[in-house]
């Protein structure tokens, strides 16, 4: 029996026990078995959602991690069609080389294209591109009552849009159509510097996110008083000259999870501090790897195990723009107060461009996203206090990173969950979805 599975927060601790598809042809007899059982399952991909909308309801799971194919290619187009189960770093392994890359990657390349669509991921450059689903105009998606369907703005609109952002609910995502884009170099030319407060931020963002493709910031989330929201500022862009080549660098690993996080108040306001100090008072260019850049966390394997035997759990929230500045001062100067969170605290701006998908979780605004390690009361102090004040300043949090969120905000976030509960895959439900719609 193969090794049970988690996702990446390790919070809610559920074993899924999975059943591993490696073909496509495979996926109508493993649903029917559960069928059979009247077991509700799930697709399960390479595990990166943080809470329990990966996790099924049963607890038995469908694995699409061994569909990682392609399927067909245009170079000259850069139009690409993927089984879902391929992951971002697998797709640009094949692409940068031939001078192309992702229209949009989220801060981890190891998330599989029907988790991507799936969770309507975003990135640095929301402002410029919007989400990962609106690069899919098509996409392949099995029902257990309705068999193989194409899934378009024109091909079964309804379910294309509810597929988006959809949690794996809708059914099993097969395959994908993407549109890259182009590129003369692997390398990014980023500009840092830090700034001092929450005001900063929002100046640096109103001058700095029109001019570069890629924006986002690093916020210390223990500083208090004048320094609330101090942080450091990275912008970037495609570098136009330079090589299309891949990095192959070792990776650290994380060999054990600790029985107790080595994360305290105060190890991570010694962090932060030196942390800020060592970068640059000045805007600062350089010209670095596109992994680095995008994907810091990655080069240290299994870097979850590092909050402890409990897990974790990421709090990410967008707040609208109107109400921004004022609530993520109070967001962080909570946060600060109650002297928890993380060495990894971001912000950044969303844009205007609209999602096509009815779950998906950004708006224009400001988005705030940092860990904190799994402990008593967290869910009932200081995760309350925080998901209150996103609430009554008309924001939202995101289902792919939750854990914790009550079905009353959960329907005034997303009011369209109706909706998909209606176009539900009946064989379908996560651990999640339980927890917010019953």
């Amino acid at each position: 029996m193969s090794k049970p599975l988690y996702s990446w927060g390790r919070y809610p601790q559920h074993p899924q026990i999975a059943t591993a598809c490696t073909w496509r042809s495979d996926l109508p007899s493993a649903i029917k078995s559960f069928q059979d059982q009247q077991l509700e399952t799930l697709p399960f991909g390479n595990g990166r959602s943080y809470g329990d909308s990966c996790l099924a309801a049963s607890d038995h799971v469908i694995q699409t991690r061994s569909m990682d194919r392609f399927i067909a290619a245009d170079w000259s187009t850069g139009r690409i069609v993927v089984e879902a189960g391929i992951t971002l770093a697998q797709i640009l392994e094949v692409i940068i080389p031939r001078g192309w890359f992702l229209p949009v990657t989220p801060g981890t390349q190891f998330v599989t294209v029907g988790g991507a669509i799936a969770n309507d991921v975003h990135g640095k450059n929301h402002h410029r591109k919007g989400t990962f689903a609106s690069h899919t105009p098509r996409f392949g998606l099995l029902r257990s009552d309705d068999g193989l369907l194409v899934c378009s703005t024109e091909e079964n609109p309804a379910l294309y849009a509810a597929t988006i952002g959809g949690l794996g609910l809708t059914g099993i995502i097969t395959w994908s159509e993407i549109n890259l884009v182009a590129i003369n170099s692997s390398a990014i030319d980023s500009t840092k510097v830090r700034f001092d407060n929450l005001k900063e931020f929002f100046s640096l963002s109103d001058e700095l996110d029109q001019q570069h493709e890629y924006s986002v910031a690093w916020i210390d989330c223990l500083a208090k008083g004048d320094a609330v929201g101090r942080g450091v500022f990275i912008v970037g862009d495609h570098a136009p000259y330079g090589e299309l080549k891949l990095t192959h660098k070792g990776k650290l690993n994380v060999p054990f999870t600790p029985f107790v996080s080595p994360f305290s108040s105060q190890t991570l306001k010694c962090f932060n501090n030196t942390y800020w100090h060592v970068q640059p008072s000045k805007r600062t260019r350089q010209n670095i790897h596109y992994e680095p850049f995008f994907y810091p966390l990655d080069g240290i394997l299994n870097w979850n195990r590092i909050y402890g035997s409990k897990g974790f759990q990421q709090f990410q929230c967008v707040i609208p723009e109107v109400n921004a500045e004022a609530t993520v001062h109070e967001l962080l100067s909570t946060i600060a107060k109650a002297g928890q969170g993380s060495f990894l605290a971001v912000l950044k701006r969303c844009g205007e461009i609209p999602s096509p998908g009815l779950l998906s979780f950004p708006m224009p605004g400001t988005s705030l996203a940092l860990d904190f390690s799994q402990r008593a009361g967290l869910d009932t102090g200081l995760f309350r206090r925080l998901d209150d004040i996103v609430a009554e300043a008309g924001g939202r949090l995101y289902p792919a990173k939750d854990a914790h969120m009550s079905a009353e905000h959960f329907r005034t976030f997303y009011p369209a969950w109706e909706q998909i509960e209606e176009l539900r895959d009946p064989a379908l439900k996560s651990r999640f979805w339980k927890r917010v719609t019953s």
